[in-house]
Formats: structure tokens, C-alpha cells, sequence
């Protein structure tokens, strides 16, 4: 029987994911706008800074340690690398892609995480998710395609993020219970601007033509910009201490279908901001991965009510 808590809890889990996919679009709405100005290295910086600075006092207030063990460190360093490379990846490919599009080719995120489980870790992974995670994968085809013919290899880095953003989840399950949410936030934070912040001031001024360098050389923001540079961290801040707690509250199964949400926010906001519409074998890959990964949530109830229901030892 549900309690009464449990009814409780689970609506706010449910209205904290919602708030999540608004959020989360919004740092990217950001992002893509100072990237016409500010390299894509400077404002991967700005984004853990601005995430650092703002869970430094949110820790002190809560009481909590700003020491972490010395046994943590590698996974926390290994947690900053990840989400580090993920944001980084997106904004370059928001430089030119539709909101949208990109953000669709990340969300096969979940059949990687479903794939690792199942070589890495030998999760029971059944025939239909295995077969729904490889037509998530050609839907995700069919909206790099055409983003492929517009913008080149560009419309490979959101797959670049949700490589390494599964590869963030994972390492994230592995901390889970080792560290508060809002300690590992604040911890993340800090480990990803000790290692950026180095690159910035090493390719101060050291940009080259199509070189390397460019997207790390930093440049001094103007007027507007400066609120574009701290809106990237302050929306992936908020949007992530959501998600976070969403899960605190609510099944991750339950969350799931509602996290597709983002994808219709950013089309939205894609639409509204920068007149971006997706083409229709863009839009059919958008419908395809999205029922795909409805589809993919589903069958994790079926299981879990299944395994729920075997007769325990006697």
C-alpha cells in the first residue's frame, strides 16, 4: 500500500523534473547565444564556476563538509572529466545546430547507459530493450543525417555528449551514498575549474587560425554577455540540484517519461528564439528515439514489477 509520505513525495519528484526541463534548455538557450562571442572552452568554464561559486555558500549554510575523503577523489575528478566533456561537446554543436536536434541526439544517453549495462556490468538486459535501444539509435540517424549534410562533423558532438554523459551517470552511481547531493555538486563543480581554468590561462592569447587553441583562448565579455556566461551556470546549477533531488523523491522510472519533456521545451525555445524548425526526417528521428526510449522505460516497470513479484527464499 503507498503511504501517505511516499503520495506526498512523489508529485513534488514529478513537478522537480518538470522544473528540470525547463531549466535545462534555458542554460543552453545561453550557452548558444555567447557562443557567437565567447569561445566554447571559456564558457565550459564559466558554466563550473558560476556551479562552484553558488554551492560553496548553499554547503556552509547546510553545515555540511567542504572536505571530501581522499579515497573519493579519483571518482570525483573522474565525475568532473565526464560532465566537463558533455557540456563542452554541446555547446560547440549548439554553435550551429537547432536546440532541438541536438538535444535529441543526446537522449540516446539511455540505451548507452542500457548497453553498458548489459556488456560492462552484465545487467539482464531482455531481447525487446535491446532491440527498442537500436531503433533509438536510427532515429538518432536520421537527425544527424541531415544536420550531418548542413553543418558537417559538428553534428557528431551531441553524440559525443551523451557518450560521456552516460559515462557521467555511471560514475555517478558509483558515489551514490558516499557523498551528499549538494557536497558531490559543489565537488563536481570545483574539480572541473581546477582542471579548466589552467587550459584558459595557457591558451591566453595563443589561438590560431582553425587551431585548437581557438575554442580555449579566452576573450573579455561585453555588456549582455556577462549575464549569458553566468545564466550557463546558473541554469545548469539549478537544473541539476532538481534532477538530483527529483530522484531523491521519486523511482527514476517513474521521472523518466517526463524527462522527454526537455526535448519539447527546447523546440520550443528553439523556435521562439532562434527561429530554428527542424526538418521532417529530423522530426521523425525526434518522434522515433523519443517512443523508443518510452518504450525502453516501460519494459524496466514490466521487469521491476516482475522481479517484485518473485516468491522470496524460504
Amino acid at each position: 500500500m503507498t503511504t501517505a509520505s511516499n503520495t506526498d513525495r512523489i508529485p513534488l519528484g514529478m513537478a522537480l523534473i518538470v522544473g528540470f526541463c525547463i531549466f535545462a534548455p534555458l542554460l543552453d538557450v545561453c550557452a548558444k547565444i555567447a557562443a557567437d562571442v565567447i569561445p566554447v572552452g571559456q564558457i565550459t568554464a564559466a558554466r563550473f564556476i558560476v556551479q562552484t561559486a553558488l554551492m560553496l555558500p548553499v554547503c556552509l549554510v547546510m553545515g555540511l563538509s567542504l572536505r571530501m575523503p581522499v579515497a573519493l577523489w579519483p571518482m570525483v575528478a573522474l565525475r568532473a572529466l565526464f560532465l566537463m566533456l558533455s557540456t563542452y561537446f554541446i555547446i560547440a554543436a549548439l554553435r550551429f545546430m537547432p536546440l532541438a536536434d541536438a538535444l535529441a541526439i543526446v537522449f540516446v544517453e539511455p540505451f548507452i547507459i542500457l548497453l553498458c549495462g548489459k556488456l560492462m556490468f552484465d545487467e539482464q538486459v531482455g531481447p525487446r530493450r535491446l532491440i527498442a535501444s537500436a531503433v533509438g539509435f536510427s532515429g538518432c540517424l536520421l537527425v544527424i543525417q541531415p544536420s550531418f549534410v548542413a553543418f558537417g562533423y559538428v553534428a557528431l558532438l551531441p553524440l559525443g555528449t551523451a557518450v560521456t554523459f552516460a559515462a557521467y551517470v555511471l560514475v555517478t552511481r558509483g558515489l551514490r551514498g558516499k557523498l551528499h547531493p549538494v557536497e558531490m555538486q559543489f565537488q563536481t563543480g570545483l574539480a572541473a575549474t581546477i582542471m579548466l581554468v589552467p587550459l584558459i590561462w595557457l591558451a591566453d592569447g595563443r589561438a590560431l587560425t582553425n587551431g585548437a587553441w581557438n575554442t580555449l583562448d579566452p576573450v573579455w565579455p561585453t555588456g549582455i554577455f556577462w549575464a549569458y556566461m553566468f545564466g550557463v551556470g546558473f541554469f545548469a546549477t539549478i537544473a541539476h540540484m532538481m534532477m538530483t533531488y527529483a530522484l531523491m523523491l521519486a523511482p527514476a522510472a517513474t521521472l523518466a517519461p517526463l524527462h522527454y519533456l526537455e526535448i519539447i521545451t527546447a523546440a520550443i525555445l528553439g523556435y521562439y528564439i532562434f527561429d530554428d524548425i527542424p526538418n521532417g526526417m529530423a522530426l521523425w528521428g525526434i518522434v522515433i528515439i523519443m517512443a523508443s526510449g518510452l518504450y525502453v522505460v516501460h519494459r524496466e516497470r514490466v521487469t521491476a514489477r516482475t522481479i517484485t513479484r518473485l516468491p522470496g527464499p524460504v
